[in-house]
């Protein structure tokens, strides 16, 4: 998929499929697959935030449960020692019992005890006072982290319904071309694609060591991973193991190898070490477009493993099949591995049209384990 016209469509009705050239179709299609999968990133974003959230207000209810049981316990103490004052009221003070007393030893070291007995009285109430209040602080932090995942958990759903709506135009544009349009289609892509591989190659971007140097042992473990699921369809906020979307197959990989990494595309290109192009190594992230939108996993040789679009399924492309924006690497600091051998790619892993709905079938995944 070649760069991709950002400006915003006129506010006078289109005119038909069939009466727009190859170009203007191809400009609209693309045009509305990166801005849904902008509008992905953005719900990944918002999903990743609700999974914190949720997993914050469980240990919260936890917390509170237990404070609540604390003072339970530390309310049945205080009755308990409230029952035992009242039963053993005499009136007198412990300074007339000592002096009334038969044996004044014996008295000592019974006031020793009641000594003792009231500290620990005195600590029980301390313990329900401070229990009550942290349960009352848990209380109201716990009703403060629901409706923040409350408020997370509607955003998300506007933004599912968002994607659903631009997902709808492509579909209505699809199905509204000839067969013929969409072979045209296809071959326009093919073609430019082609050439921005061409120009990209050509440009000595990759220019600074062999065509595959060695990845690390996790960078490897990463990309086979990644190997393993060409052929599994492009689904918006997926993360596997049925489909993928562009960072969710990127971040499911690294998983994979023992690293997490941030769930977007654009946290992977904001937090993660970057690298030049020219030192990409395979299993390293190469990222497109000004708003670091897309991702994929460098295989080598200019080529990249990536979950395309929607309607398309994960396979091997070209690296410029996208604008590059940069690359960044999960684990700068592990040395490659010697006697690399690239992983063996699935019979058809190049194949497939990255147009999306409409778009040729790649073939049918591998094992992802």
């Amino acid at each position: 998929m070649g760069a991709l016209c950002t400006t915003a469509l006129p506010a006078h009705a289109a005119p038909e499929p069939q009466d727009r050239s190859v170009a203007a179709l191809l400009t609209d299609l693309q045009r509305l697959y990166r801005s849904t999968e902008e509008a992905t990133e953005t719900y990944n974003a918002t999903e990743e935030k609700l999974r914190k959230q949720r997993a914050k207000a469980e240990e919260l209810g936890r917390r509170l449960a237990k404070a609540r049981a604390s003072v339970h316990d530390g309310r049945g103490d205080a009755g308990r020692f409230a029952r035992q004052q009242y039963q053993g009221a005499t009136g007198l003070s412990p300074y007339v019992r000592l002096l009334l007393a038969r044996d004044p030893q014996h008295a000592l070291d019974q006031g020793h005890v009641i000594g003792r007995l009231a500290a620990e009285r005195a600590a029980a109430v301390e313990r329900l006072v401070g229990g009550e209040k942290k349960a009352h602080e848990l209380a109201g932090a716990a009703r403060k982290a629901l409706a923040a995942q409350s408020a997370l958990a509607a955003r998300q759903k506007k933004q599912r319904d968002e994607i659903g709506g631009r997902l709808k135009k492509v579909e209505e544009l699809l199905a509204a071309l000839t067969p013929d349009q969409l072979d045209a289609l296809r071959a326009a892509e093919d073609a430019g694609t082609a050439r921005a591989q061409r120009a990209f190659m050509a440009s000595g971007a990759l220019s600074g060591g062999p065509a595959t140097r060695a990845p690390s042992r996790q960078g490897g473990k990463a990309l086979d991973f990644a190997v393993r699921q060409i052929g599994r369809p492009y689904a918006w906020g997926a993360r596997g193991p049925k489909a993928y979307d562009c960072s969710g197959l990127t971040s499911r990989a690294w998983a994979h190898a023992g690293r997490e990494i941030p769930r977007t595309s654009q946290a992977q290109w904001a937090e993660l070490p970057r690298v030049p192009v020219s030192k990409l190594r395979p299993g390293d992230l190469v990222v497109y477009y000004p708003k670091a939108t897309h991702v994929a996993l460098y295989l080598g040789d200019g080529k990249v493993v990536q979950a395309p679009r929607p309607g398309a399924r994960v396979k091997v492309s070209p690296i410029a099949a996208n604008p590059v924006l940069g690359a960044v690497r999960p684990d700068p600091g592990r040395r490659p591995v010697r006697g690399y051998t690239p992983p063996e790619l699935p019979e058809g892993a190049t194949s497939g049209s990255d147009l999306g709905h409409g778009g040729d079938q790649a073939p049918a995944a591998t094992d992802s384990r």
